[in-house]
């Protein structure tokens, strides 16, 4: 009876997946080709070597990218931050996690015992608005692929009074973040953080504006970055 009961709940679970699918079809978050949310070309596209960036706002480290924002870098980031596709986090974080060997190989990223990915940091308000922070979550993803002396260390953030960036130019995008970015927590000793490589991860780099405040603030409280590393620049 038990078996006979399973069996029928596979096979609603079957149909109920398949009438969603005609409702909602299933389409890839990098470029809309139906029957699967990650496409193995937009895999393949993420997965080519990073680019060096050239921000207007200069930088104490060098900036890196996966690629451009266009085609699926932009569609993929606009999917998860607009229209909620959670089911990306997993392939953006795994081409993270690639670019961080590729860097590591190029002697970009310093050999030490442990290596620090620290998300770029949002508002409270955004990561709310969208079930949780997106960067976060990419950065947390490519530790984990990295193996067990990789992690992710949330430890920025921006303040609420802070404005929404987009629109803004370089000078603005500046002033605005001055003094804006702050630890999460209460920090005094950065411990493990300071003894290997520092990655500092997020998903664009437009001006470099949130890049330098946040390498700036980090610096202030002993912690150097080697490098930061972005799914797109802009």
């Amino acid at each position: 009876m038990n078996r006979r009961r399973s069996g029928v709940a596979s096979l609603l679970a079957t149909i109920l997946r398949s009438g969603t699918d005609l409702v909602v079809p299933t389409i890839c978050g990098g470029c809309d080709t139906p029957g699967s949310p990650w496409c193995p070309d937009c895999a393949a596209t993420l997965a080519d070597t990073p680019i060096r960036l050239e921000p207007r706002i200069e930088l104490p480290v060098d900036a890196w990218a996966l690629g451009r924002y266009r085609g699926p870098y932009r569609r993929s980031l606009v999917s998860v931050k607009e229209h909620d596709r959670r089911d990306l986090i997993a392939p953006l974080g795994r081409a993270l996690a690639r670019g961080v060997i590729t860097l590591g190989h190029w002697g970009e990223i310093p050999d030490g015992h442990t290596l620090t990915l620290i998300p770029a940091p949002t508002r409270r308000s955004s990561a709310r608005r969208r079930g949780g922070d997106p960067v976060a979550s990419m950065s947390r993803v490519a530790a984990g692929r990295l193996g067990p002396r990789v992690r992710s260390l949330d430890l920025l953030v921006t303040s609420s009074w802070a404005r929404d960036s987009v629109g803004l130019d370089a000078r603005r995008r500046v002033g605005n973040l001055s003094g804006a970015i702050r630890l999460r927590y209460p920090w005094t000793d950065p411990g493990p953080a300071t003894s290997g490589a520092v990655v500092l991860v997020d998903d664009i780099l437009t001006t470099g504006a949130t890049s330098a405040e946040s390498v700036r603030v980090l610096a202030w409280h002993g912690v150097t970055v080697h490098a930061v590393l972005v799914v797109a620049g802009a």
